[in-house]
């Protein structure tokens, strides 16, 4: 509701902050500069803490964190021209993964906007292609609304990313209107029930049905729907990497595991058999539709919150088009228990088989390195329902994905949209933030984890309760893996050696190494009696990534690696 009150903000920044507070924000993250440092020092008299990164894509990604884990927009703030650039591939990855961000830019006076002065820069076409919201504020009198729309564009519908574009004179005008807050986001109810039934009764009809859980079904409302469905049905269930939780422990003989980059698991071949396929809060991005519909003959009942964007190897027979959950409770009701096909149940215990196998069989062929699934045993025992675990991306976040199970919704994150390196330490500190009791389990590969170690800093002067895993091999090892099965050698992958415990230790953190698999759940029990971010370093036996791109046999000749 509009507070009276709130008209008495004296100047542009301090009514932006009013509806950020408005809004619920509690953080904010940048760096300031001269064409925002007026809205900077609006959030020492507010509520909001403001957290000083280290470089500006990284408080995208942090904001993008918080975003996926509360469903809230998360807020970051950078001055004009290369400050507000450096927010592109954050956004882009918060765009592209479902995660809720309203950024705020700096930009030069108005009158400046169409001359050769310093730092200025046309973002709000810049951010376009990669925003759901990018605007400019041309005067004090539409802060509000601009505001309020920015976050019902981030959070509405599939969440993403909002820019907001502030004039240095714009900040510093009087501004004197409402505060647009306090609106929830309308309610669009389920998918019609005519068209509910209609699926239904495909699904009745089909002798091999599937479920693909995309991004949007590890949000633990649709993740709640989700599990009821399943255990109403029985049906077998595929996820991408960023449906990780939505299948719940009680529901694990339903799971077949989890599909993304190459088509070679059980899970794609659960869908291959299927003859109807139902996808859930699914994205094309996470997954291309091409590599696990092949020959598009199967039928696809698509739920989501908006229509899917058509492709040639994603055209749905059905549209559920409403919020998931509903649609889904009354899909369950409709359709009842569906026939179990012996082909699948083949399918699904081939999995738990080889997975089991798999993980009991794993030896390093390296007396000072670790086997990727050495250390996935030992996070097997470690990770705890109530820890939240941030994915970097590389070669080791397919281990990861494959074989660590997890059964709370937005447990783990993990990047498949844009695969952006950087993002696992910065999110580590997201979900540091949001439960500073509780560790927090950030892992990434050597690789990765320079593009954003300079947050550890960060991390120390926010007192985080984390534990950063740096799996090293001296190489962009996930191009390398591909480059070799490409062309029978590695080209432009390798750098030099790094003493990340070392680094940490520069940092203000404490750094252990881990050349075992004892030492590694060592280390893990070491890191959990420490306060304050703890980096663990552990060299990696790379030796058997072939598998992981190595061709299922059920699958045959279409089992071709991405």
């Amino acid at each position: 509701m509009t507070n009276p009150a709130d008209n008495a903000a004296q100047c542009g920044a301090e009514l932006i902050v009013k509806n950020l507070e408005a809004h619920g924000v509690k953080h904010v993250f940048g760096i300031p500069g001269a064409k925002v440092d007026r809205l900077f020092d609006a959030l020492v008299d507010s509520s909001i803490t403001t957290v000083v990164t280290r470089h500006e894509q990284n408080a995208a990604f942090i904001a993008g964190g918080l975003g996926r884990l509360t469903g809230k927009a998360g807020v970051c703030i950078a001055t004009s021209g290369p400050g507000a650039s450096n927010f592109v591939t954050g956004l882009a990855t918060a765009n592209s993964e479902g995660d809720p961000v309203l950024a705020i830019g700096g930009a030069v006076k108005l009158a400046d906007r169409l001359k050769l002065t310093h730092q200025t820069m046309d973002t709000v076409n810049l951010f376009k292609p990669i925003t759901k919201y990018s605007v400019e504020l041309t005067t004090p009198v539409a802060i509000s609304e601009v505001m309020a729309n920015a976050f019902r564009f981030a959070e509405g519908g599939r969440p993403g990313a909002a820019f907001v574009s502030t004039p240095m004179d714009v900040l510093s005008m009087p501004a004197h209107a409402p505060v647009l807050a306090g609106r929830p986001l309308p309610r669009v109810g389920g998918a019609p029930a005519d068209v509910i039934a209609e699926a239904a009764t495909m699904l009745k009809n089909a002798k091999r049905p599937v479920v693909l859980l995309g991004m949007l079904a590890s949000r633990p409302d649709v993740a709640e729907g989700v599990r009821a469905f399943v255990k109403e049905t029985g049906v077998p269930v595929v996820g991408t990497y960023q449906a990780a939780g939505a299948v719940s422990e009680d529901l694990v003989d339903r799971f077949g595991g989890r599909v993304g980059l190459f088509r070679n698991q059980h899970g794609d071949q659960l869908l291959h058999e299927a003859d109807v396929v139902v996808a859930i809060g699914y994205n094309p991005v996470e997954y291309d539709p091409w590599l696990w519909n092949v020959n598009d003959d199967r039928k696809i009942i698509n739920v989501d919150i908006v229509p899917a964007e058509l492709d040639n190897a994603y055209v749905p027979a059905i549209e559920l088009i409403g919020e998931i959950a509903p649609t889904l409770t009354v899909l369950a009701k409709d359709a009842g228990k569906l026939a179990r096909a012996s082909e699948l149940e083949a399918v699904l215990e081939g999995y738990k088989k080889a997975r089991t196998t798999a993980l009991l069989e794993a030896r390093s062929t390296s007396n000072n390195a670790v086997h990727p699934l050495q250390i996935v045993r030992e996070l097997e025992q470690f990770v705890t329902p109530d820890m939240t675990l941030c994915l970097d991306m590389g070669t080791f976040h397919i281990w990861l994905a494959r074989y660590l199970l997890s059964f709370r919704a937005r447990q783990v994150l993990i990047s498949n949209g844009q695969q952006t390196m950087g993002v696992g330490l910065p999110w580590g500190i997201a979900a540091s933030l949001l439960n500073p009791a509780q560790k927090v389990l950030s892992i990434s590969g050597d690789g990765g984890f320079m593009m954003s170690s300079m947050e550890l800093e960060t991390a120390v002067r926010l007192k985080c309760n984390l534990i950063h895993m740096v799996w090293i091999d001296e190489a962009y090892n996930m191009v390398e893996m591909q480059e070799q099965k490409k062309y029978g050698r590695g080209s432009g992958v390798n750098f030099g050696p790094i003493d990340f415990a070392k680094y940490a230790e520069a940092c203000g953190a404490t750094g252990i190494n881990a050349t075992t698999e004892d030492e590694v759940r060592q280390a893990l029990r070491t890191a959990m009696d420490v306060e304050g971010p703890v980096v663990i370093a552990v060299p990696v036996d790379y030796s058997h990534n072939h598998l992981l791109m190595q061709p299922l046999a059920q699958l045959g000749e279409t089992s071709a690696a991405a």
